[in-house]
């Protein structure tokens, strides 16, 4: 049997079935769960799912809130030897639908929040799909053969305990990412990818058991998987709300004593918001950890966090969902040593100017089971981040397996990301190989958004660029080139249903997209007017840095004549 198909996320259970006997290890909303109840849910639902016919490498996907159930659902998947396909709760129906044509799940999870796009999945058969499931009650789509998660457990047979199953290849996850054409791309992630993350994150960041964890991050993301996993491993408390909102999150914090989060910058503005709004700020002082991923924190939202949760550890992680989250981590700030941001601060100074490094923001050091190495291809110093190791993914779902051979020089893989490696072994990213736009920790594909723009019938061509953002991270903004007969009217914006005139603004362009389904994070926050020929290349390529470097030079004066 291969070496990877001994670990087993559920391994766990045993342990977390003795914690908190006489507290919660869960709670959401008004459910509460001690750790043996927990498990014991976990075991009921294995069992009801193999007496209901799924066996070793069938798909599940899974598409809701954060919840307990979801937690619940995820692990009796992996229990019986299934692989869970989590789709993205903000995702459109067709987005949805072609994840599941991808990874043909045998069977459908949900709960209220894809109300909307189900009705029309059931129009619209999968050949693949033979069951679905509420997490809630019954909805008004429910038809005849649709079942909850209470309906399907069943007492756990004795011979059920702890008697774990695996899929081939030791894959028990599907994450999904886009690719260079915005389309969802399955990650397949295996159990000891997950466990190595989780044992990586105990260690660097020092979560334990007697953390109270709030679920800010999305479930179906890797980052909020992982940091869920994490946080089962060493029996923490877990609190969920059904989806980050900033007041809902303050108030957790207060009544439950949240002691660690995740974030991405986003999040983070939206928490020092809403606590200087408040003047809050002794709610927080319950917080201990605080692991930022998504992309980096500003200097001064890294002031902000320090000042709005002085007991806090900061620390930022670098990494994608192909690596099952983070590669390296950086101690932002650490309150047990009063001198620690000032040390980073001197740090970044002295590496810069010392190393002669390009603009590029230190990630930190990688975490300790992973390699690193940078691919120079024509600088002494800048070049492609590859890393190898048992964090890495399987491979994409309809692809062949990336695994490496016996072969010490195989397996490297391309994180699309360039960068350096100081003497100290400290990450600079430089850039992205590819053009990713990573906006409030999503990914959005410029060239997706382009083709979208490109059927309105008043534009004759559009790029897409990312622009710095301390909310965001990176700002999604489109550059417009509309046709002669057109006129642009940002200043007095046309309704959407307008007809009669030949006139585009940036109210018109986002109802556009809408109409053709693209997804709400991936509509630009800003349209401007580009009434030159894009520059291209002597080969007749896109230079779409160019274009973003004009675009900040004159954002002061946007729109403009660019």
């Amino acid at each position: 049997m291969a070496f990877y198909s001994r670990a087993h996320i559920c391994h766990c259970l045993s342990r977390l079935a003795t914690l908190r006997i006489h507290s919660a290890v869960t709670i959401s909303g008004n459910r509460r769960n001690t750790g043996h109840q927990f498990v014991d849910g976990v075991l009921s639902l294995a069992q009801g799912l193999l007496d209901l016919g799924i066996r070793s490498g069938d798909v599940v996907a899974i598409s809701a809130l954060n919840s307990d159930r979801y937690l619940e659902c995820f692990l009796a998947v992996a229990f019986v030897g299934g692989v869970v396909a989590p789709l993205n709760y903000r995702w459109s129906f067709e987005e949805a639908r072609f994840a599941m044509e991808m990874v043909k799940p045998v069977m459908l999870i949900t709960d209220s929040s894809c109300s909307y796009w189900y009705p029309k999945l059931e129009n619209d058969h999968l050949p693949s799909l033979r069951w679905h499931v509420f997490m809630d009650s019954l909805s008004e789509f429910s038809s005849k053969e649709t079942l909850t998660t209470e309906m399907l457990k069943k007492p756990a047979l004795k011979s059920l305990s702890f008697n774990y199953a695996w899929a081939p290849e030791g894959a028990v996850l599907i994450c999904f990412t886009s690719g260079t054409t915005g389309r969802p791309k399955g990650v397949t992630i295996s159990h000891s990818a997950l466990i190595i993350q989780s044992l990586a994150k105990i260690a660097i960041v020092g979560y334990d058991e007697d953390d109270v964890y709030l679920h800010t991050a999305p479930l179906c993301h890797i980052g909020g998987l992982s940091s869920a996993l994490t946080m089962l491993m060493v029996g923490g408390c877990h609190i969920f709300i059904p989806k980050f909102d900033a007041k809902l999150a303050l108030e957790a914090i207060k009544q439950h004593h949240v002691t660690s989060l995740i974030t991405v910058p986003a999040i983070m503005v939206d928490l020092v918001s809403i606590i200087r709004m408040k003047m809050t700020w002794k709610v927080t002082e319950s917080v201990k950890k605080i692991l930022n991923g998504g992309g980096g924190l500003s200097n001064g939202l890294i002031e902000d966090a320090i000042k709005f949760f002085p007991r806090a550890k900061i620390l930022s992680a670098y990494g994608m969902t192909e690596t099952c989250s983070s590669l390296t981590f950086m101690t932002l700030y650490d309150p047990t040593c009063a001198s620690s941001r000032q040390a980073l601060q001197e740090f970044v100074e002295i590496k810069s100017s010392s190393f002669h490094l390009p603009e590029g923001v230190c990630v930190g050091k990688p975490a300790p089971h992973v390699e690193l190495k940078i691919c120079f291809d024509s600088s002494d110093h800048v070049g492609r981040i590859l890393t190898r190791g048992p964090h890495i993914m399987l491979r994409y779902w309809d692809q062949i397996s990336s695994r490496p051979s016996d072969s010490p020089d195989e397996g490297w893989l391309d994180t699309g990301d360039i960068g350096s490696i100081d003497d100290y072994g400290n990450i600079w990213l430089i850039g992205r190989t590819n053009n990713r736009i990573k906006s409030g920790g999503e990914n959005v594909y410029p060239e997706e958004v382009e083709t979208v723009l490109s059927q309105h019938p008043g534009v004759t061509g559009s790029v897409v660029v990312g622009l710095p953002d301390v909310r965001l991270t990176e700002m999604v903004v489109a550059c417009i080139r509309i046709k002669d007969n057109w006129q642009w009217a940002d200043n007095s914006p046309v309704h959407p249903t307008e007809k009669k005139e030949l006139v585009l603004s940036s109210e018109t362009l986002r109802h556009h997209c809408r109409e053709k389904n693209l997804t709400g994070f991936k509509i630009p926050k800003l349209f401007t007017l580009w009434r030159k020929p894009f520059p291209l290349t002597s080969t007749g390529k896109l230079r779409r840095y160019q274009v973003q470097r004009e675009v900040l030079s004159h954002l002061h004066s946007l729109p403009s004549n660019l």
